[in-house]
């Protein structure tokens, strides 16, 4: 049975993936930025929020999986899409390929990257800086 996790899509992500993910993954508290007023702010606001919450962000900013400013093992997670194009239908692909290879459990605190042919993980275990 997955883990319950609370997950933040970021402003770029279709507002119809957190129905299609509330649906496969009901135990999953999902927000999306623009149910809570964060579409348009930047990328320090919508992390702020995220940490406060707990959430795993999933975004397709490349910003967010920079080490420097955003290093694993310093929030709850960050899921990073690098497809094309980004529209629902490939989001779900991916989306789909990482929760049917990787468990829920293995997202906390993790730097995920899911590009058309790999899914690369950076834990917080793995962490040697």
């Amino acid at each position: 049975m997955p883990d319950s996790l609370a997950v933040l899509l970021d402003q770029n992500i279709p507002r119809s993936i957190k129905i299609w993910l509330e649906s496969i993954r009901p135990a999953w508290n999902i927000t999306h930025t623009s149910d809570i007023g964060l579409s348009g702010k930047s990328d320090e606001e919508i992390f702020r929020w995220a940490q406060s919450q707990g959430c795993i962000i999933v975004t397709f900013d490349e910003d967010f999986a920079d080490q420097r400013s955003f290093p694993v093992g310093t929030h709850p997670g960050i899921i990073r899409l690098r497809i094309w194009p980004t529209t629902a239908e490939e989001t779900q692909k991916a989306l789909k390929r990482l929760l049917t290879k990787v468990p829920d459990s293995e997202l906390r605190e993790s730097l995920v990257i899911i590009d058309r042919v790999n899914i690369r993980m950076r834990s917080r275990t793995e962490r040697n800086d």
